[in-house]
């Protein structure tokens, strides 16, 4: 698809968070011009974009006028009006990802399903559509209630490891996904152009906060075998080529001790787990989504360097206008690129920022990762 980047182009973004924030750099680059839509008047993107719009992600006329103003429409989160979308698509917009997709994404049920259907190796699970129904699947715990719409960032997941644990569950449609006794998580990001294109980047192993459930940070390489990177690599690509996606997709797995790889969930769009990107490999995700959606060559995924990417979450008991305690220290570091979101406000588990950190060794990553988990906090004032 031609267009033309110079002269009356402007890409409209739904959502204005952190992800929406760092895809402006690439337009930036290219010259593109951005309008973004938020529910939030002082969204991270909201003194960034072009054009920023407050308004809700969900009303199907907001996104209509807003979708009918700009000459190509993505996402940088699922939760918006996938009816709207679809309306858009029927009148000749460009919609990336493409709407009939990111109604199967954004509820994990279907998602769950699709790979059933498409032979894609995942977790057992069952569906469920409240607790009573938990209650009569109680002989498949230990597992994972997930809701099938609205979780995010670690919310709407709780463990369940027996029935004693059951009302702690989601009285709301969603799963049970088998407990894996896993090695590692993975993640692949994988983008897909508009002329059917396929690259993807080097394996990250995610290591998870035991209590938030969202990633705490991520070493790439992963700390896994060259058999296991292929694995990896290969089922990104096939979840990537069956979906037919248009753009970024982040493919979420674990590698269980037999060493099986199991696609956990995928996200349509850029990804936490590949913020390190930025300034590890040749081009980022961010850039990589930006030429996949406007139908350019995709980049060089190559590293430049081994990385680390340390998430900087509120801090518990903190909420209120934010507050970086060891910033100063950590930027002192040598190899240490800080990210601060533009959140005013802090709570706890909120990401507010991220770190990415360069080095020739894993010893060495590792070793900073820990001196900034100990150096840099997010309070609140």
């Amino acid at each position: 698809m031609a267009l033309p980047f110079y002269r009356d182009f402007t890409l409209g973004i739904l959502g204005g968070g952190q992800l929406g924030r760092m895809l402006m750099q690439p337009c930036i680059d290219l010259n593109v011009s951005t309008a973004v839509l938020d529910p939030a008047a002082n969204a991270p993107c909201s003194s960034l974009a072009t054009r920023f719009q407050q308004g809700s992600l969900q009303d199907f006329d907001t996104l209509m006028a807003f979708g009918r103003s700009v000459d190509l429409l993505t996402i940088e989160i699922e939760n918006v009006n996938v009816d709207a979308l679809y309306a858009l698509q029927a009148e000749g917009k460009h919609v990336y990802p493409q709407p009939e997709l990111l109604a199967i994404i954004k509820d994990k049920r279907l998602q769950k399903n699709w790979y059933r259907e498409n032979k894609i190796p995942t977790a057992d699970f069952v569906l469920v559509d409240n607790l009573e129904e938990i209650r009569e699947k109680k002989t498949f715990l230990p597992a994972f209630n997930k809701v099938g719409v609205g979780g995010y960032d670690g919310g709407g997941v709780v463990r369940l490891n027996s029935t004693a644990d059951i009302d702690k569950g989601f009285d709301a449609p969603g799963l049970l996904e088998k407990t894996i006794d896993f090695a590692c998580e993975l993640s692949v990001i994988v983008a897909r152009s508009t002329i059917g294109e396929i690259k993807s980047f080097p394996a990250v192993e995610c290591v998870f906060h035991p209590e938030h459930h969202l990633v705490d940070y991520l070493l790439c390489p992963a700390r896994v075998s060259k058999e296991i990177e292929n694995l990896a690599q290969d089922l990104a690509r096939k979840v990537c080529e069956k979906l037919g996606i248009v753009g970024v997709l982040a493919v979420e797995m674990f590698v269980t001790k037999s060493g099986e790889v199991l696609v956990n969930e995928i996200a349509p769009r850029p990804h936490n787990s590949g913020h390190q990107t930025i300034e590890a490999n040749v081009s980022s995700q961010y850039s990589q989504h930006l030429r996949a959606i406007l139908g350019l060559p995709l980049g060089e995924t190559t590293m430049n360097q081994a990385s680390a990417m340390v998430n900087l979450i509120g801090a518990v008991g903190h909420s209120g206008p934010v507050l970086y305690q060891g910033l100063d220290e950590v930027l002192a570091l040598s190899d240490v690129h800080v990210h601060l979101y533009g959140k005013s406000e802090t709570r706890p588990a909120r990401k507010m920022g991220h770190v990415t950190v360069l080095a020739d060794s894993q010893e060495v990553l590792l070793g900073k990762v820990k001196l900034i988990k100990q150096l840099l906090s997010v309070e609140a004032i």
